[in-house]
């Protein structure tokens, strides 16, 4: 049951966003609902339902509404992703490819997770040259944290040679 109604919609997506960190979906759809009519469609409210459709497997809801904030405001990366990896899940690796492409445009340059999804899905096409060229444009801008990651990523066992002896 939602809480008392002078809890702010900032607070309430705090609140929302910690309870799908925690697991407790149930509880986070609770707090969202709780946010004003008014608030419902401002972009932190949406990018938290981004986050609990993500974590609750919602495809069909995720891409709606990443699309849609990804649309309204390219700079919300989060949509971009969310958008991408729900859109893999729903369709297919070559509509969720097609998305972060568009991507590219706006966060091309500082996002270490758009390139490293993009080397994924590249690899899982068989596109392994435009892997090896995402791969180290995300290690560029992530550092070692996605190498690891990449080292034990099953999207990219197919290049795990060459990704352990790239810089």
């Amino acid at each position: 049951m939602p809480g008392p109604r002078n809890i702010s919609t900032a607070k309430r997506v705090s609140y929302a966003l910690g309870y799908v960190g925690l697991g407790l979906l149930k509880q986070a759809v609770e707090e969202l609902g709780a946010v004003g009519a008014a608030d419902q469609s401002s972009i932190p409210v949406r990018l938290a339902w981004v986050e609990l459709h993500l974590a609750a497997s919602n495809w069909a809801e995720l891409v709606a509404v990443a699309r849609e904030v990804a649309r309204e405001d390219p700079g919300q990366e989060r949509a971009w992703i969310g958008w991408a990896f729900g859109q893999r899940r729903l369709t297919s690796l070559a509509d969720a490819r097609l998305v972060l492409v568009e991507a590219v445009a706006h966060h091309g340059n500082t996002s270490s997770l758009l390139h490293y999804n993009l080397a994924c899905y590249e690899c899982q096409l068989g596109n392994h040259d435009m892997a090896r060229v995402r791969l180290r444009r995300a290690f560029k801008l992530g550092g070692k944290a996605l190498k690891a990651l990449a080292l034990d990523d099953p999207d990219l066992a197919a290049m795990r040679a060459e990704i352990i002896a790239m810089p």
